[in-house]
This record gives C-alpha cells, sequence and structure tokens, in this order.
C-alpha cells in the first residue's frame, strides 16, 4: 500500500508522526491514518501514543519483512521476472533471502534449475516446483526474516559451486558497495558471493538512497544490477564505469 510505505519512508526520517499531518498530507481520514498506525504498530514499527505515533525503527536495523514486503510490490516482480530471464536451465543458483529475490523464487517455479535458498520463504515455495532440485543449508534460522545463518550455513555455502549468486541488499551504492543490516548477514552473503562465478543483484531503486550497517562488498565484485527505472542516473553510471551491467525491469 503506497500510504504505508509513505508512512514507514517519513518514520525513517524523523522520530514521531502525528494523525493529524498525515491525514492532511494523505487527504483521508484520521481513522484512516489511526488504523495504518496501528498496524504498523503490530508489528513493531512504531509505538502508539496521543495524536500519532512515535517510530521504533533504528537507524541501524532494517523494518520487519512483512512490511518490507508491502513496499514497491510491482517493481519487484519486474525484478524478479528480469533476473529469472538471466538464468539458463541447468544452472545451479543460491537465492539469498529477501523480498525482492522471493520474487525471483517466484519466477523460477517452472524453471529446470538445482537451487540452494538461503531463507525458508523460497524454500516453501519451491518445495512444490517440479524441476527444481531443491538443496538446503544447514544453520541457524532468524527469528522474523527466517533467513538462514551462522557457521552451518556459512560451510554449508563453501562446500559447493554455484554458477550464479542472486544476492538481495538492504542498501547499494557506488561510493559504499553492497550493504547490510544484519551482522551474521553479511557473512552469508560474502560466502554466497565467493562460491559463485557470477553476481546477480536484485534490488528495487530506492535501495540506492540507503547504506546499511555491514559491508558486503564493492561494486567491482557484482556482474549484474537488476533493478527499476527509477535508480539515480549518477549511480547506474557509476555502476556501468565499474563494469557491472545494469538492467531496468518495467
Amino acid at each position: 500500500m503506497e500510504r504505508l510505505t509513505a508512512i514507514m519512508n517519513a518514520l525513517r526520517n524523523q522520530d514521531s508522526v502525528s494523525v493529524a499531518e498525515l491525514a492532511a498530507e494523505h487527504a483521508v481520514s484520521e481513522m484512516t491514518i489511526r488504523r495504518d498506525l496501528d498496524e504498523l504498530a503490530q508489528q513493531g514499527v512504531v509505538r502508539r501514543v496521543r495524536g500519532g505515533a512515535l517510530s521504533l525503527l533504528l537507524r541501524g536495523e532494517e523494518p520487519p519483512f512483512e512490511v518490507r514486503e508491502r513496499e514497491a510490490v510491482e517493481a519487484k516482480r519486474q525484478i524478479g521476472a528480469e533476473v529469472a530471464e538471466l538464468i539458463a536451465d541447468g544452472e545451479a543458483v543460491v537465492l539469498d533471502g529477501g523480498t525482492t529475490v522471493l520474487e525471483v523464487a517466484r519466477a523460477l517455479l517452472d524453471r529446470r534449475l538445482t537451487v540452494l535458498p538461503l531463507a525458508l520463504q523460497p524454500v516453501t515455495m519451491l518445495a512444490a516446483a517440479p524441476r527444481v532440485r531443491l538443496v538446503l543449508p544447514g544453520g541457524e534460522v532468524r527469528q522474523g526474516e527466517h533467513n538462514f545463518m551462522g557457521p552451518l550455513t556459512e560451510s554449508s555455502i563453501k562446500a559447493l559451486r554455484f554458477d550464479t549468486a542472486v544476492i538481495g541488499c538492504c542498501g547499494l551504492s557506488a561510493e559504499h558497495g553492497l550493504t547490510a543490516h544484519d551482522l551474521p548477514e553479511v557473512a552469508v552473503k560474502q560466502a554466497a558471493i565467493a562460491a559463485a562465478r557470477r553476481v546477480i543483484v536484485a534490488c528495487d531503486s530506492g535501495k540506492f538512497s540507503r547504506t546499511a550497517f555491514g559491508a558486503v562488498c564493492p561494486i567491482s565484485r557484482l556482474d549484474v544490477v537488476v533493478t527499476d527505472p527509477g535508480i539515480p542516473r549518477e549511480q547506474r553510471d557509476a555502476l556501468t564505469a565499474a563494469g557491472v551491467t545494469v538492467r531496468e525491469a518495467g
């Protein structure tokens, strides 16, 4: 929902929001805004106070999966389809966690592939795919995100070799490279990148305005970035100059 996404963006930049101000900004009733804030409170994004809400988003943390799943929905679907076009039948693919890569998994359901997912959501989805050979890593499952993480996950990845790694991110820029909020997740992404012949990053253009806490790799380690047409021109030019192929879906 676009309004919830806008409220989330406001909460990233300020400590509190007002029901009256949000209602006027979005031309809806205050009751509608209260319902939106109640929903975000249930997801742990805000704490409701009289007349508004206080942000619970920390700068070093990402919003909950359920919230991110509603952001840039159509762009993520198109990115997922575009990434799937780059993958040939017969490939061995490691799929990162995250909402955008989940759309890649959805686009691969009818393909003949060997896939190692790094999160439970694509595992559930791909388990029903008749031509996908599904391989699972070991390790601990991160609460809320349902990503695999830890030494067992890393050692599972290091024991294998992949044609393609499809990686998601919390932030991407020419200056800071690929970044993620969760440090154990950084280590898993680095292992997946090291084990793959080709690295494809799948991210919506909103990620180019963010830099997360943990550095995964510089842009020179990437082969392809698939995003939407909203990517800032200077970032597109910098990626291209570094030898990265940029594809805009949609």
